[in-house]
């Protein structure tokens, strides 16, 4: 069954159809929240705000072809709102990205798990160092591989800014794990 038929039998109340759209897209969803708010737990409970967000508004996608794209805006929209309720009333006791990042790391012996985990922890360590929107845009156009024109229209910034601050965010990350980087080899992990 391709897309457009699933996307009409969920709007028809077909529940495997509808299984079968969550099982397709939620690894995807889950990837994107976990890339905003770095943290598994959230981005699993902020998966599943999606799902109903998507349920409940699956009759404004008429078209398969702007699904994904509806999905995404409709992740990073949660993400977002989620980041701000967080940042007004901050979390007892948060887990560090570090933490969480050691915890998930997978490979198969543990020098590999520790050499993986770390280039994870500095990379996070260096995004969460970036302007919101330079963060958003590498996000966005290197992680997640959306096209420019897609960026501007859901971040409602023009075309041109978003080209030029691409590449400024790549060169600002950069220099933000040359001296992460730095650090990390003559500090301890914490």
């Amino acid at each position: 069954m391709d897309l457009s038929e699933i996307l009409q039998s969920c709007r028809n109340g077909d529940e495997l159809a509808w299984e079968a759209l969550v099982r397709q897209f939620q690894a995807r969803v889950y990837a994107i929240a976990y890339h905003y708010v770095a943290n598994a737990e959230d981005a699993r409970d902020l998966a599943q705000e999606v799902f109903v967000r998507i349920y409940q508004n699956l009759h404004l996608c008429a078209d398969a072809h702007m699904f994904t794209p509806w999905m995404i805006r409709i992740t990073r929209n949660a993400c977002v709102d989620h980041i701000r309720r967080r940042k007004a009333r901050p979390p007892a006791q948060d887990i560090d990205v570090v933490e969480a990042t050691y915890l998930e790391a997978v490979g198969h012996n543990p020098e590999e798990q520790w050499a993986e985990s770390s280039r994870k922890r500095m990379i996070y360590r260096a995004l969460r160092e970036l302007t919101d929107l330079n963060r958003e845009i590498i996000l966005l156009k290197d992680i997640l591989g959306l096209p420019l024109e897609e960026i501007a229209s859901m971040l409602k910034v023009p075309l041109g800014t978003i080209k030029s601050r691409s590449n400024r965010a790549r060169l600002e990350l950069a220099q933000k794990l040359v001296v992460l980087g730095g650090r990390y080899d003559s500090e301890p992990a914490t």
